[in-house]
């Protein structure tokens, strides 16, 4: 008899459900829900005031996730015609550090009428940016304090992590802080919600928040170096009690059931990240194999044996991938939305209207076009920081470059200029690994990207000099999902007993592999160091002009101090 385990994968702008089997992992039907109130960047909802946001803000709905629970899994169980008894288990992945505020009962903050317009009680996104300055000071006070920690996460701490998020609420809005009694990831968020029990993840927990297997969270004398007030952030907003991936979180709740059609009890996976989960669903159980999730952005995940501190790292975590090895993670903070913002804001009329005669989608055209330059035709060279960088500058408040452009300049120029950023842009962080000891042997890359564009897939092979593999999975986060959701519930549920062992029964590559060529990576080389050089000048304090440019933005829209106290003195120009 066959059994059957669902993941739920939670991306950036939709969620979405697999049911598959667990004998092979073949996917027996999936569905996709978009949220409704997607990425609330620029106002709140009209039912919280339209409240006006400033830059660096990204927020969701809660609410957006518990409908994926309510429309993807009936779908999919509806589709396969899969019996909910022979469903052994739930797995979930979400993006981080995406986290909220809530009640003692789970209750987010934003849903109360009194707090709905306030932005700092809503789900702060991982790519909300705007608590750069308490990074800065959680930065700083670490170095200033020698804390040992902050070697692990490459030696700074972004701003789109936990505890950034969580000293800004306290901060700028400190009666939201008081009146929540949980700060918590929406990883773990949305398994209490199916479960009634409050388990936090050591996925989530390491990577995002600081937090080691041998030492664990920060001390209390470092928080309250931070603010007198941060102290007790772990005890009072959080839990020290934190749990395996692959290990039961609990069954599924009564109200849980009657969302999704499952049987009250079904195994419920302890949360995992989205990038995480993806490695053994892309066959990669050991050590120095490289896997990228590309989709709005893209991570970098590795596993070593050992321990090496490697700078511009997102993270380093003892079992945080798979027991028994240390994982490391990189990241990338802009990909596909890069080519996104591109088509939306930059292409004429016309390439959308050739792409449609054609019968393919804009991006394919671009491609097309893209594909018949020859390596450095465009005469452009660009920085892939339109969302900041991830690794290895851990710097959110860096922004995106394009050199190069001249009046004969077409969008398929720009289009390849901006593929081959994003590629130099993981070839720094595939050698700052390598520089610190641990060596990359190929790569596996999944997500839309990796599946949809050929071209890209080669242009990374001849930048980076690596072998690329695609994952067969076009949903791999939400295959580990499922896959971990197997482990939870165990062999005598008709599981499995180990990820290892889920991964070699579940998981597949495609059979096509993409092979550095020989004359390509060659010719990259010349526009590889005029890209390292691009980004030393403007990456590591030579030429703050972003920067600058940024303060400068929010002056004039009003959303920090005055001019002259955000920004350096600007010079005036000379008459002529």
């Amino acid at each position: 008899m066959s059994r059957y385990a669902i993941g739920v994968d939670f991306g950036t702008g939709s969620g979405r459900a697999v049911l598959v089997d667990v004998a092979d992992g073949q996917v027996l039907a999936s569905a996709v829900h978009a949220y409704r109130n997607g990425v609330i960047d620029t106002v709140l909802p009209a039912d919280a005031g339209s409240v006006p946001l400033p830059p660096e803000w990204a927020l969701q709905d809660p609410d957006d996730y518990l409908r994926v629970f309510q429309t993807t899994i009936p779908d999919v169980i509806r589709r396969s015609g899969a019996d909910p008894a022979d469903i052994i288990g739930v797995g979930i992945d979400f993006t981080a550090c995406t986290m909220l505020p809530v009640t003692a009962d789970g209750t987010p903050l934003c849903v109360l009428p009194e707090l709905r317009p306030d932005p700092h009680a809503w789900v702060k996104l991982w790519k909300h940016h705007a608590a750069q300055p308490q990074a800065d000071r959680i930065n700083a006070t670490a170095r200033a304090r020698n804390e040992p920690w902050l070697a692990r996460y490459g030696d700074r701490i972004s701003s789109e992590w936990f505890f950034a998020k969580a000293l800004q609420i306290l901060e700028e809005a400190p009666h939201v802080y008081e009146r929540a009694d949980r700060l918590i990831e929406a990883a773990d968020w949305v398994v209490w919600r199916m479960t009634g029990i409050e388990r936090r993840s050591v996925c989530t927990a390491g990577y995002k928040a600081m937090w080691s297997k041998a030492d664990g969270f920060p001390s209390n004398d470092y928080f309250a170096a931070l603010a007198p007030a941060f102290a007790d952030v772990v005890d009072r907003k959080m839990s020290r009690e934190l749990y395996d991936l692959g290990d039961r979180a609990g069954g599924l709740s009564d109200e849980a059931a009657g969302w999704t059609g499952l049987r009250p009890g079904t195994t419920v996976a302890i949360a995992n990240v989205d990038a995480h989960v993806a490695v053994p669903a892309a066959t990669v159980i050991e050590p120095h194999r490289m896997v990228m999730i590309m989709g709005t952005s893209t991570c970098h995940m590795v596993m070593a044996p050992d321990e090496q501190r490697v700078p511009g790292m997102c993270g380093l975590v003892e079992d945080g991938i798979l027991p028994g090895r240390f994982g490391y993670e990189a990241g990338q903070s802009a990909v596909g939305d890069h080519f996104a913002w591109f088509v939306e804001h930059a292409v004429p009329a016309s390439y959308h209207a050739a792409a449609v005669e054609r019968g393919r989608d804009i991006h394919g055209h671009l491609q097309e076009l893209a594909g018949r330059l020859a390596i450095g035709e465009s005469g452009l060279l660009a920085l892939d920081w339109w969302n900041g960088n991830r690794s290895v500058l851990v710097d959110a408040g860096l922004s995106g470059l394009l050199i190069g452009t001249t009046l004969a300049t077409v969008p398929e120029e720009i289009y390849r200029a901006l593929i081959e950023a994003t590629a130099f842009g993981t070839r720094v962080i595939i050698e700052t690994f390598e520089a610190n000891g641990v060596p990359i042997h190929d790569i596996v890359a999944c997500g839309g990207l990796a599946e949809k564009s050929p071209l890209i897939m080669q242009i990374y092979a001849d930048v980076t000099g690596k072998t690329f593999h695609v994952s067969a999975s076009d949903q791999t986060p939400a295959l580990g999902s499922a896959m971990h959701a197997a482990v939870a519930a165990g062999v005598d549920a008709g599981g499995h007993a180990t990820i290892e062992d889920a991964s070699r029964a579940m998981a597949r590559l495609r059979p096509i592999a993409y092979e550095p060529i020989a004359v390509n990576e060659a010719a990259y080389e010349l526009l590889y160091r005029e890209y390292v050089r691009l980004h030393d000048y403007f990456g590591r304090g030579e030429n703050d002009v972003m920067k600058v440019l940024k303060g400068l933005r929010a002056a004039a829209r009003g959303t920090r101090a005055p001019l002259d106290a955000a920004v350096p003195a600007v010079p005036a120009l000379a008459e002529t």
